[in-house]
């Protein structure tokens, strides 16, 4: 397994796994979870970020499609017990993005900078 192919498995892995833990009708807290809503948000989608890039490269329509899985995502919530909608989870998500975006883009710089042997 290449690489590439190995960051796309593990995308779209967390791609289901967030899907499927925002979206599980139930009134008790994920077995994964920090303990506040916000951080979670925020730690599940730097992580699809992350995961993103390794995949698909930092492309501005993968930061556009993973911010419309993420409001997707709060939309559905409405429709499903125990869950609801909210504008602060939908930020907590586009900080997690934002935070792989800027690691992204650190790391790249850093390897640019980093001296060829």
């Amino acid at each position: 397994m290449t690489r590439i192919h190995f960051f796309r498995a593990a995308f779209a892995a967390a791609l289901l796994a967030v899907l499927v833990l925002s979206l599980w009708p139930s009134p008790e807290p994920s077995p994964i979870s920090t303990g506040w809503d916000k951080s979670d948000h925020v730690v599940a989608y730097l992580v699809l970020g992350l995961l993103g890039i390794g995949a698909f490269s930092s492309r501005p329509r993968l930061w556009i499609a993973l911010l419309a899985y993420g409001g997707g995502i709060e939309l559905l919530q409405g429709f499903v017990a125990y869950r609801s909608s909210s504008w602060a989870d939908f930020g907590a998500d586009a900080t997690g993005l934002g935070l792989a975006l800027l690691l992204g883009a650190f790391t790249r710089v850093g390897s640019a900078l980093r001296p060829r042997s």
